[in-house]
């Protein structure tokens, strides 16, 4: 035994990731009603008995079969041995228990490659997705939100393609920080091949995870479905630039539809890639601009993002009265009385020339004879005194 998994069980698993596409819920359906030992049974009797695997048809059993007859699981489980990895699998302590969410769609077992625990760090994690062919401002807000994650203690998670994602897991490993990357491929992989340096950075500091066995390659659809794993896995999802058609939106909806948070950060109406993004914020996710604003929603009672406001002007400082009597004031300089002022501003005249002397003493306002006007400073600069633009 292993974790409470039997050896016979991991086996099985291990041999029915070769042989069950990521995210068949035919698949799940059987292994959940037969288990996975009855199941590999079943698909490698012979001869096959017709109905045992009812809700498929005969071709598409005929190759889970072929690919059942020369599988070698004790063969996959060693090649991720060789590289410092492990196949986790439902019932292991390291299995994060949130993927049971995807129900049927649940990962048949997930092969790891690094030395975190991986139900650890799922359970304070945040996903982090976007366009492959993102622009400079979406790699900017990609690292720096991503690594203001690490340093609050997130685990970053994303999928090691080019563009957002290798521009967030740089954010988090830049500064000592824990990121996953969810791979549609083996973890002996290194796919893309421009990212293999930064796929071996994260093996070392990180963990790399994927549902294929080792040696596998990426095809379009395996990188689609590879997105539930990376939603369910994750508190939220953060999408930073998209088109319409993208499969970052896929993995944002697909947290909302498991209950997860789903976010967006805003990028220039005029492009394109930020199209998506606008469109999931106009109903499905709640907008981001940092690390503050993500973990404040995904985070506990408590890591509330700083409160928002611009520079504090030396207006901001008078009391109510003060301002009423600073803007009685003629803005063109013009001197005026007291008793004008007082009209002006609703206040009794000793009130108001004493004010106008508070104001004086704070560089706001200056006498000529027996008037008020405003300073040169007060003058050139109305933000100081009305607070315009």
């Amino acid at each position: 035994m292993a974790g409470g998994v039997s050896e016979p069980e991991r086996l099985a698993r291990a041999a029915l990731t070769r042989i069950v596409e990521p995210g068949d819920e035919h698949g799940g359906r059987w292994l959940r009603e037969l288990g996975p030992v009855e199941l590999f049974r079943r698909l490698t009797s012979h001869p096959y008995v017709e109905g045992s695997l009812p809700g498929a048809s005969e071709r598409r059993i005929e190759g889970m079969r072929g690919r059942a007859a020369v599988v070698t699981p004790e063969r996959d489980l060693a090649a991720v041995d060789a590289v410092g990895g492990r196949f986790v699998v439902p019932g292991d302590p390291e299995w994060p228990s949130q993927l049971d969410d995807l129900g049927d769609a649940r990962p048949v077992g997930l092969w790891v490659r690094g030395h975190a625990d991986l139900r650890r760090w799922a359970l304070r994690s945040v996903a982090v997705v976007g366009a492959r062919a993102c622009t400079p401002y979406g790699a900017h807000v990609a690292a720096t939100l991503a690594s203001g994650l690490a340093e609050r203690g997130w685990v970053v998670v994303s999928g090691a393609a080019f563009g957002v994602d290798g521009a967030a897991h740089r954010g988090a490993l830049a500064v000592g920080g824990a990121t996953v990357a969810v791979l549609a491929c083996g973890v002996d992989v290194a796919y893309p091949r421009g990212h293999a340096g930064l796929i071996g950075r994260i093996a070392q500091q990180g963990l790399l995870v994927g549902e294929l066995p080792p040696g596998s390659h990426p095809t379009p659809s395996r990188f689609v479905l590879r997105n539930r794993v990376i939603a369910a896995l994750t508190r939220g999802t953060v999408v930073i630039e998209a088109e319409y058609r993208s499969g970052s939106l896929v993995t944002a909806r697909c947290a909302r539809r498991l209950g997860r948070y789903t976010m967006g950060v805003p990028g220039p109406v005029t492009s394109g890639l930020s199209a998506g993004v606008h469109e999931l914020l106009r109903g499905e996710a709640v907008l981001v601009t940092d690390a503050a604003e993500v973990a404040e929603l995904v985070g506990d009672i408590g890591d509330l993002a700083p409160a928002r406001r611009g520079p504090v002007l030396p207006r901001d400082l008078l009391d109510p009265v003060s301002k009423r009597v600073l803007e009685a004031l003629p803005a063109r300089g013009t001197a005026v009385t007291g008793p004008d002022v007082a009209r002006g501003a609703g206040t009794g005249v000793d009130e108001a020339v004493g004010r106008l002397y508070e104001l004086h003493s704070l560089g706001f306002v200056e006498r000529r004879g027996d008037g008020w006007e405003l300073t040169k400073w007060a003058i050139h600069r109305p933000n100081a005194r009305r607070g315009g633009t």
